[in-house]
């Protein structure tokens, strides 16, 4: 089943935290709700990202786009495991992600933001 949909309407987290329903209003004006595990909707997070980016590099025909994120603020705090870190990074309205990163990443991440960005970036597909 294929459905259309005209505008997002709800994002609710089920009582029990095992799963999300999106509400939303479909093309023919009719009110509809998908309820996703939590399983579900941790690979469609992982998913958006890569789609969004092709969606756009599509339609406008260059593979250099991406759908970039404006940055508001981030934190970098330990993690339960000793051997990682955790870094977040937040938007102005509210969109976060936070990544697990081992120590030695921490540093090559750190020594890349200092460095002195390269003049032009060239794209290959693998």
């Amino acid at each position: 089943m294929e459905i259309d949909t005209q505008s997002l309407t709800t994002c609710e987290v089920a009582a029990d935290g095992g799963a999300i329903s999106l509400g939303f209003v479909d093309a023919t004006g009719n009110p509809a709700t998908i309820r996703l595990s939590l399983n579900a909707v941790g690979a469609l997070a992982m998913t958006l990202p890569g789609l969004i980016d092709k969606a756009l590099q599509t339609r406008f025909g260059d593979r250099s786009l991406r759908y970039a994120y404006p940055l508001e603020s981030w934190v970098v705090e330990q993690s339960s495991d000793p051997a990682q870190g955790m870094v977040t990074l937040k938007t102005v309205d509210g969109f976060s992600v936070c990544f697990s990163i081992p120590r030695q990443q921490q540093s090559e991440l750190g020594e890349a933001l200092v460095a002195q960005p390269a003049t032009t970036v060239t794209l290959r597909a693998h």
